[in-house]
């Protein structure tokens, strides 16, 4: 993720690395719940769980426009 932070974060471009981390928080919180047949996180548990272990945050590694 670090390394897709570093490629796309670029000014104008924040909207497009949250949404990327949206959907990677989704896709974890998926896997997770896959590892038995009945579902073992809520989301509030998987927010705990985050809490614990983080995913790395988005943030703009470059400043093209100068609009930060």
């Amino acid at each position: 993720m670090q390394g897709h932070y570093q490629y796309y974060g670029v000014s104008g471009n924040f909207d497009g690395i949250r949404s990327y981390y949206q959907e990677t928080e989704r896709q974890a919180y998926k896997w997770l719940n896959r590892r038995s047949q009945k579902r073992t996180w809520n989301w509030d548990s998987f927010r705990n769980y985050l809490e614990r272990y983080p995913l790395p945050r988005p943030k703009l590694a470059y400043a093209f426009y100068n609009t930060w």
